[in-house]
């Protein structure tokens, strides 16, 4: 249970008919090394994840691909019986294998059964919103995923799914998927340094459609951006705590879910993310995606 209080920043984003924090909390660093295996601090692990609640985040991203299973497991340990007001967020369209790799599994029965597995281990009857993941490790990769999207549409129409949402994709997927069925969200690679969807992040606030970035941190050492330095030395911040803060000055539709495996890192990253930047502050931070010197 929380003993501080802290201000959650960013307000809250209706995802469909779902309302959600803004700032949100990704559980993938709740399992063990490369996203396998059970977390190394068990009692930390399902600490963050009540800590999460207590502090007023109701949106929480995790996949049954994470452990596998011992992330979900986790956040039924820790959570359930869930509040009305948290919305899970899970992911579908890769397995794991036991090298840790992350083998593409988007045939419809792949994508069934691993909705199923999800209900399963979160021990849900409906899954609030689920992402197709799309690409690969290096990101997104060109082609149809109208078979794929398909299959979920069919699940959400059985109403095991309640929204749909696409992760790793090309715009052109973004497209192709809203011609299949409305989506609420789009989970890609964006930050700082990494702007290339900052057309796609206007279109689809003025559509109020959810971005949502992962590695949001990721892609770059703060101490290799000079700007960033800058800036979080005048504001007396981590570069990371201006990093978050930057993404929700960036647009409405931004929501966070940086993840942790430590109560004190969860608490720094919302007290972070809640910094005030100046004009001046987001020139140079802007900057920083502009040149591409990182």
């Amino acid at each position: 249970m929380s003993t501080t209080s802290l201000s959650l920043p960013g307000g809250t984003w209706t995802l469909g008919d779902l309302e959600v924090t803004r700032f949100g909390y990704g559980a993938m660093q709740l399992a063990g090394p490369w996203v396998m295996g059970p977390p190394a601090d068990r009692k930390e692990a399902l600490a963050v994840l009540r800590e999460a609640v207590d502090l007023g985040i109701t949106h929480i991203d995790t996949s049954d691909a994470y452990g596998p299973r011992f992330t979900n497991e986790l956040i039924h340990e820790a959570l359930h019986p869930y509040s009305d007001s948290l919305r899970i967020v899970t992911k579908v369209g890769a397995t794991r294998d036991e090298q840790g790799g992350w083998p593409t599994a988007r045939r419809p029965e792949d994508l069934r059964r691993q909705v199923h597995d999800n209900l399963r281990s979160l021990r849900l009857e409906a899954l609030d919103l689920v992402n197709l993941r799309l690409g690969n490790a290096e990101g997104p990769q060109p082609g149809s995923l109208a078979e794929s999207f398909e299959a979920l549409v069919e699940l959400r129409q059985e109403g095991l799914i309640r929204h749909l949402g696409v992760s790793n994709a090309t715009e052109e997927q973004v497209v192709e998927a809203q011609r299949i069925a409305p989506i609420v969200c789009v989970q890609n690679m964006y930050n700082l340094a990494h702007r290339h969807d900052d057309e796609l992040v206007d279109r689809l606030a003025a559509e109020g459609v959810a971005y949502v970035p992962f590695f949001p941190l990721g892609g770059f050492t703060p101490l290799q951006s000079s700007a960033l330095a800058a800036v979080a030395a005048r504001l007396e911040a981590a570069p990371m705590s201006v990093a978050l803060a930057w993404l929700l000055r960036r647009s409405p539709n931004m929501l966070l879910i940086p993840g942790t495996s430590s109560v004190a890192h969860l608490r720094e990253n919302i007290a972070g993310s809640g910094l005030s930047l100046s004009m001046e502050d987001l020139a140079e931070l802007d900057g920083i995606g502009r040149s591409n010197t990182v």
